[in-house]
């Protein structure tokens, strides 16, 4: 052909208008999004498979036989469905035991009231504490009534509004107790709704001041103790906990991928953890979290739909009581986070997807926002600002994009860290729309011709 046609050639393309991005990815990807929706929602596995995981093994707290076993059958099950690389990447973990333990009313009248050891908290001398209790509002209530605490057993009666501000009571109701001269702490747990069922969860100490014991009460109980002072009554418990903190124990991350066919060494990464806390069987939180990842891409490869880049699915371990696996994930993989694509955690419950909540820049957020549409059919295509999650933290902090999988939350805190976290508790249409969404939004991310901007 004549130069100066090919000349008239090239201005003639260009000057023809682009189809929009949105409508390009949808147009590349749609195929493959119905497929994969309609094979994670034909049936129930991702939800047999959390139930078998959480009832073979139970709790899996850090430092405990029990994770570790979790962990062995699930290596063994990810190697068996043929997924790619698929290994144990050693971690050192905190092992706080429990212990026996007990909240006894006194007076006005005797009863056993239910009761969680916060985790990390020391122990009662072996007799218990027995103390008068004071019940406070808030921390400024404490404050300015500080002269009552001394030798007496806080109560922080504090009604649950969003979990990050009335968790503060959790995590730090013992230094704020033990300086104002209290003797033990109790919080009312952390739930918009109970039926007397307490919550445990991670707390922390302040060298500055003494360490006294901390615990959970039912929101019932701590309300009862309220009103009984308010009549003027004098309420006496005995708080006794034999909770130890024994030398750091081995664990692991958990690891499978679908390895990429042109850029394998670029990463999607997305998982929950594996752990648990050492009550209920952690079927919400967060079983679910990994098996949706781990089920995502085994249906990714039952549909040979294998993309340019690795998808990684990680199950983090210790995120309840120390985030260690996923520090350690960061310091392992650190000279290759500069090839992680996107970060993507589900520790929020595998309830009715909705989308995800994106933290990266302007331009991988337009991009994101596209391959949300692929996921408008099943009600899962939102795509909003700020998101990510505890494990991803560590990498997201050195540049990765991080996404978090947002979904109905109304029943989370509801079983969050108590004996009811098991997996009735789930739907399985749910978890297998967690799939789908899961699946596509990391298959396309892996799949795009450029990788994701940062």
């Amino acid at each position: 052909m004549p130069r100066r046609l090919v000349l008239a050639s090239l201005v003639a393309l260009a000057a023809v208008p682009r189809e929009p991005l949105a409508q390009s990815i949808a147009d590349r990807y749609r195929d493959a999004a119905s497929r994969i929706i309609a094979r994670a929602t034909a049936d129930s596995a991702a939800w047999n498979r959390i139930a078998t995981l959480t009832e073979t093994f139970g709790a899996r707290f850090s430092g405990t036989a029990a994770l570790e076993q979790a962990i062995d059958w699930s290596l063994a099950e990810m190697r068996k469905d043929g997924l790619d690389n698929v290994r144990g990447e050693p971690v050192m973990v905190p092992r706080w035991v429990r212990g026996a333990e007990s909240v006894e009313l006194l007076s006005p009248r005797r009863q056993t009231l239910p009761m969680l050891g916060l985790g990390g908290s020391i122990a009662t001398p072996p007799g218990g504490v027995t103390a008068d209790v004071m019940v406070v509002t808030s921390y400024d209530d404490l404050r300015a009534r500080a002269a009552e605490a001394r030798g007496r057993i806080v109560l922080y009666n504090v009604p649950f509004t969003v979990y990050g501000q009335t968790v503060a009571y959790r995590s730090g109701g013992a230094v704020a107790a033990a300086r104002a001269g209290a003797v033990a702490s109790l919080i009312r747990s952390v739930t918009p709704y109970s039926m007397r069922t307490p919550h445990t969860g991670g707390m922390a100490y302040n060298d500055s001041v003494p360490r006294i014991p901390h615990a959970a009460i039912t929101p019932e109980d701590a309300d009862m103790i309220a009103r009984m002072i308010a009549r003027g009554e004098r309420v006496t418990v005995r708080l006794t906990m034999s909770a130890q903190m024994l030398p750091d124990a081995p664990s692991r991350n958990l690891i499978g991928e679908l390895r990429g066919t042109t850029d394998p060494d670029e990463i999607v990464v997305m998982g929950g953890h594996i752990d648990s806390w050492d009550v209920g069987r952690g079927a919400m939180d967060d079983a679910g979290g990994v098996v949706v990842a781990w089920e995502a891409i085994r249906l990714l490869k039952a549909l040979g739909l294998r993309p340019r880049r690795t998808i990684r699915v990680v199950g983090w371990t210790n995120e309840e009581n120390g985030l260690r696996g996923g520090n350690a994930y960061r310091d392992t993989h650190r000279a290759s986070l500069d090839r992680h694509v996107a970060a993507i955690e589900s520790d929020a419950g595998v309830f009715k997807p909705s989308g995800f909540g994106f933290t990266g820049s302007d331009s991988a957020y337009a991009i994101v926002r596209q391959i949300g549409t692929l996921l408008e059919g099943i009600g899962a295509g939102q795509i909003v600002r700020g998101g990510g999650g505890a494990d991803i933290g560590p990498i997201m902090a050195l540049g990765v994009p991080g996404m978090g999988l947002n979904v109905d939350g109304t029943r989370y805190f509801w079983y969050h860290h108590t004996e009811a976290d098991t997996v009735d508790k789930l739907d399985p249409r749910d978890v297998a729309l967690c799939v789908a969404t899961m699946a596509v939004m990391a298959y396309v991310l892996a799949d795009l011709p450029e990788r994701l901007p940062r």
